[in-house]
């Protein structure tokens, strides 16, 4: 692919970089020179050009009208909403992601509406808080992979001796609805999955699940917080 990224933020050279690796066509364009500075430290002189995106020469001379993906990443909402509305009407990219800085001009970004053609929106605050719910909610479980744009997620748990699902086979369990085990790590081995395989404590599970199946699979392989509340509910009253 080819990709334009206006920014050179932190994240937008990371992601630069990553791209790059992987053997696609990259453009940072960037308007700031201490940051133009720094983006030579890390990336190829020839993919780093120096001018603000939403000027019509500065952005030609990335060659939109080849690109496949423009990735919108200045500090600036407006910025990046213009990127975006140029990027389609007047170059026919593809696919448009943008960043969004303040929260409250997340309608503004709505793919939905298609105001200003953005494919894909990225609320930083919005991200942030999720990623913090779901650690608060999830207890040990870890999130390693989301499909679909958050609809299912790949997780892993390690299971402790006082989780619900130690000492029952697969086809026992009382799985959610959109949930599936896939593998079971064991002793550094993997066991494929099948209705007679037994849990054990110790055992690295990893699962496929829908969202709203996250909490129950969670309290089913009983992180540490599901486990100390049971265990405080098991106590007798005190005299």
């Amino acid at each position: 692919m080819k990709v334009i990224i206006a920014g050179g933020g932190r994240t937008a050279a990371h992601l630069a970089g990553l791209l790059l690796e992987q053997g696609h066509s990259v453009r940072v364009i960037e308007p700031r020179p201490e940051v133009v500075s720094r983006l030579h430290a890390e990336l190829p002189t020839e993919v780093i050009i120096e001018g603000h995106p939403t000027d019509p020469d500065i952005l030609a001379e990335a060659g939109p009208g080849d690109a496949d993906v423009l990735a919108a990443c200045m500090p600036e909402d407006a910025d990046n909403l213009m990127l975006c509305y140029l990027a389609r009407t007047q170059y026919g990219v593809g696919r448009t992601i943008a960043w969004i800085t303040n929260p409250k001009h997340a309608w503004l970004f709505d793919p939905a509406q298609k105001l200003f053609h953005v494919d894909v929106a990225l609320n930083q605050a919005d991200i942030a808080a999720r990623l913090l719910e779901e650690e608060m909610s999830l207890g040990d479980m870890m999130i390693l992979l989301k499909l679909q744009r958050g609809r299912y997620a790949l997780v892993e748990e390690k299971l402790i001796a006082e989780a619900p699902a130690v000492g029952q086979a697969l086809r026992e369990l009382d799985m959610p609805a959109h949930a599936t085990v896939t593998a079971v790590i064991r002793d550094g081995e993997m066991l494929l999955p099948r209705g007679d395989t037994v849990l054990a404590a110790g055992d690295e599970v990893l699962a496929l699940v829908a969202q709203e199946d996250q909490e129950a699979l969670a309290r089913l392989f009983g992180g540490k917080a599901e486990a100390k509340a049971k265990a405080e509910a098991a106590k007798p009253p005190a005299a």
